[in-house]
């Protein structure tokens, strides 16, 4: 059998462990949070090299891409130091590939007509491949990131304005405390602040990275379809009593959780390596198709 863990820095309260099977092939997939506590998390990833088979970075990213050039999170780089043979990946390989699909399936299977909806990406500078296949689709779109990272009320509203913050901000970024970017540990189980939520009224669609979105709940979600990736059944209830329309998820339904992409991305690196295959965006384009991952769609209405 092979063995998957999420090491994330996330809460623990999130934790998540199935067993399932794979083009023939049993896995023991599992999400280990570690509370923010980046030594914890540290000393989880070097007790656990060479003993499974691929280690999901979750909770953190390990690099921005601008295009032109990887910048590397100084912490993620911290986590990962004493790494010697287990493979780590932190999901970004099949960002691009998953979040594009997702919505090109909206579109053709949904039948959700994009290019007559107003969407909320509220952080995209790590997706930019769903950035570009929303606007692709003909969607009226406001790119969140000034909002929702750094607490701006500053919306974005083009490709050339996001790619331009990307390049600016992802040097400084990188070097900070992850924790000042991005919820983790006990963070991520606060109530919503509700601040910058009228962002969320305007729109038809809110998407992306499901901290983010709910940092700022309003009090009601009506009629809204939400596109996020790691979701619980806890998570999924409270947004079913937010009163969303619809709940789709980038990942699949594993066991009644959506796990982040940083483990589906692990998932492939051990099948592909257990096959003599070279891990890489072909290669898991490919064999996403032979497993026959789909996108989790949850009707509440």
């Amino acid at each position: 059998m092979k063995h998957i863990v999420s090491i994330s820095l996330g809460s623990s309260s999130r934790d998540h462990k199935v067993e399932k099977e794979i083009l023939g092939e049993n896995f023991l997939i599992e999400r280990r949070g570690t509370d923010g506590d980046f030594n914890k998390a540290r000393r989880l990833y070097t007790e656990l090299d060479g003993k499974v088979d691929a280690i999901g970075m979750g909770g953190i990213s390990l690099y921005i891409t601008t295009g032109e050039k990887k910048y590397y999170f100084r912490d993620a780089k911290k986590l990962v130091a004493n790494m010697r043979e287990t493979p780590v990946v932190d999901g970004s390989g099949l960002k691009d590939t998953l979040e594009r699909k997702v919505v090109e399936f909206m579109d053709s299977e949904l039948k959700l007509d994009l290019a007559s909806k107003k969407v909320l990406a509220v952080c995209c500078v790590e997706r930019l491949g769903m950035a570009e296949a929303f606007i692709e689709s003909g969607a009226d779109i406001i790119f969140g990131d000034v909002i929702f990272a750094l607490g701006l009320p500053i919306p974005i509203r083009t490709m050339k304005s996001l790619r331009r913050l990307t390049k600016t901000i992802a040097p400084i970024v990188t070097k900070l405390p992850f924790a000042m970017v991005y919820p983790v540990g006990k963070a991520q189980d606060k109530e919503s602040k509700r601040i910058h939520n009228r962002y969320y009224e305007q729109v038809d669609i809110i998407a992306g990275d499901y901290h983010y979105i709910k940092k700022n709940f309003p009090q009601r979600l009506d009629g809204k379809i939400i596109v996020t990736n790691t979701v619980t059944e806890k998570d999924a209830e409270k947004l079913k009593g937010l009163g969303i329309k619809m709940l789709i998820t980038t990942t699949p339904d594993l066991a009644g959780r959506s796990f982040g992409t940083n483990v589906i991305e692990a998932v492939l690196v051990a099948y592909l390596r257990g096959k003599g295959m070279e891990p890489g965006i072909e290669n898991y384009a490919e064999a996403l198709e032979q497993i026959g991952f789909t996108p989790r769609v949850v009707n509440f209405s």
